[in-house]
């Protein structure tokens, strides 16, 4: 029955997470927590990442599949994703974080107020500045991502979405590149993290399977819905992180 249950919660997170671009650890690490199924947050984050990679892997390939290739900018996003995580686990040690977690917070209240009244940010640069423009920008927005998600434990996608509509991409390209940088950091992650005896496979393969089928869903469901729409369902995504790294700012 347990088994069953965090196969049905997988679903649901596949969903959110393919329609929205996040991995989905906001939702599986509370879900973990609270049910007493890990002890400590560290195996909690160590079991759903391995939901994160099934959550990009699925996702994508939906993505793909309905012929939304987030093309230059997505695969740019990969080496700076990485190269951040590097440079926030460096960083940690050096700047408090409890400051970073708090001007955070307070700067993405910004995006979030914007997506929820529907709107789409500012448009800085135009897609007519060319492929090696928008790759030099795909760099620069996972490095951010990288160590934003390495610094302060929080999901690359609630970085890398609001920064690339900024710039302005499409919701759902916006979307599908997130899911394309989740895959290799994710693998990282998951392999950094098993390695280390962190990760409790007998329930992160059922939360897996789940997503799997989850991650199907959302990309079906995206290039259905109006843009209006998904920028306001992603407006409370952030809101939810914000409320939550204000909050471990303040020491709460």
């Amino acid at each position: 029955m347990l088994y069953f249950l965090l196969f049905l919660a997988g679903v649901g997170v596949g969903l959110l997470g393919s329609l929205l671009g996040i991995g989905g650890g906001i939702f599986m690490v509370p879900l973990l927590l609270l049910s007493g199924l890990v002890a400590t947050t560290q195996e909690a984050t160590g079991t759903s990442i391995v939901g994160v990679l099934a959550t990009g892997i699925s996702g994508f390939l939906g993505y793909l599949l309905r012929r939304k290739n987030p093309g230059t900018v997505g695969l740019a996003l990969i080496p700076g994703a990485l190269g951040g995580s590097y440079l926030g686990a460096f960083l940690a040690g050096k700047i408090p974080s409890g400051v970073l977690a708090l001007v955070f917070g307070i700067f993405l209240l910004y995006p979030a107020t914007v997506l929820l009244l529907g709107r789409a940010p500012k448009e800085l640069v135009s897609n007519k500045e060319g492929k090696g423009f928008l790759a030099v920008l795909g760099v620069l927005v996972g490095l951010l991502a990288g160590t934003a998600s390495s610094l302060l434990g929080i999901g690359g996608g609630v970085i890398m979405v609001p920064a690339l509509l900024w710039f302005g991409l499409p919701m759902v390209s916006a979307v599908a590149a997130s899911l394309l940088v989740m895959v290799p950091t994710a693998a990282l992650a998951t392999t950094l993290h098993a390695l280390a005896g962190r990760t409790h496979w007998e329930l992160a393969l059922p939360l897996a399977a789940g997503i799997l089928l989850g991650g199907q869903l959302g990309p079906a469901l995206a290039v259905r819905l109006p843009q209006r729409t998904l920028r306001r369902l992603f407006s409370l995504v952030l809101f939810y992180a914000a409320a939550n790294m204000i909050r471990r700012g303040l020491g709460y």
